[in-house]
């Protein structure tokens, strides 16, 4: 039988969950399943943590549930990827692009995958680098999206972007996206960017608020290495979010240099999973 030792993982110290978690436990359970509990999972949930075992995460689990919205599953599903670790998800948020079982239904849902009828999608992941003087001085994964951002400030930012080494073109304007096909359906989405298909080999880049009514969103090849840098007064400055967390502040001479990961997010999903009627019911297409 697949996935014998199961993982939860509750939105972030969140206790609003805590009944949802303990029903799921209690289900797992009664199907011989051994269950833990991720380690930022709130601690008024009783269970043994995957942190108490010793153990590395990929020898204590061979599956991840969450529970909670996208924002929850995007960071689980990054983390387990780095071990090639299967997750799926549980939506108690909103859309849940990403976490499609619905709270209500999961026990159906649950006993398909614990009987075998699931499939793996291997989703597109992208490496984000700051590099200063030649030399990567951060770096990070992203399952859905990097954004080089103004950040708080009220003014607009000037910068530069290179694809292989090709100048594609001078932008000023409050930012711009980098997504992977994952990615499209979030916040690229809501600032005018394409919908791709989530296998597609493809990054795409959207503008955020561009001065220029020239600019508009573009997609690249899966291998494409992007550049940005900033251009203008020395004084300038500019955030970069990775999975809408904030990762580093771009400044003069710095390159944000973004390519596809090594890695991959495997997501779990139920035979007869259609992307269409995902698209058709979350975005209200009829």
């Amino acid at each position: 039988m697949p996935f014998q030792a199961i993982g939860l993982f509750g939105r972030y110290q969140d206790a609003a969950v805590q009944a949802t978690l303990d029903q799921i436990r209690s289900h797992l359970e009664a199907r011989g399943r051994s269950v833990f509990f991720g380690d930022t999972t709130h601690q008024a949930i009783e269970g043994l943590r995957i942190g108490e075992t010793g153990k590395p995460i990929e020898q204590t689990i061979d599956l991840g549930i969450v529970v909670g919205g996208d924002g929850t599953m995007l960071h689980v599903a990054s983390a387990l990827a780095r071990v090639r670790l299967p997750v799926i998800g549980i939506n108690m948020g909103r859309l849940g692009f990403l976490t499609d079982i619905p709270a209500d239904t999961f026990g159906r849902d649950l006993d398909q995958v614990l009987e075998g009828h699931f499939e793996i999608e291997e989703r597109a992941m992208l490496l984000a680098r700051c590099i200063s003087g030649g030399n990567p001085i951060a770096e990070r994964v992203a399952l859905n999206d990097i954004t080089l951002s103004k950040g708080a400030t009220g003014k607009m930012i000037e910068f530069d972007t290179r694809v292989d080494g090709e100048t594609v073109g001078h932008s000023r304007g409050d930012g711009i996206i980098a997504a992977t096909p994952t990615g499209s359906t979030a916040y690229a989405l809501s600032a005018g960017g394409p919908i791709l298909h989530p296998l597609l080999p493809a990054i795409s880049l959207t503008p955020i608020s561009p001065h220029s009514l020239g600019q508009r969103p573009i997609v690249l090849a899966g291998e494409a290495v992007i550049e940005f840098s900033l251009i203008g007064a020395v004084e300038e400055r500019a955030k970069v979010f990775v999975d809408g967390l904030d990762f580093v502040t771009l400044e003069p001479g710095h390159v944000l240099e973004i390519r596809q990961a090594e890695i991959r997010a495997q997501l779990v999903r139920i035979k007869g999973h259609n992307h269409y009627q995902a698209l058709r019911s979350k975005l209200g297409w009829g």
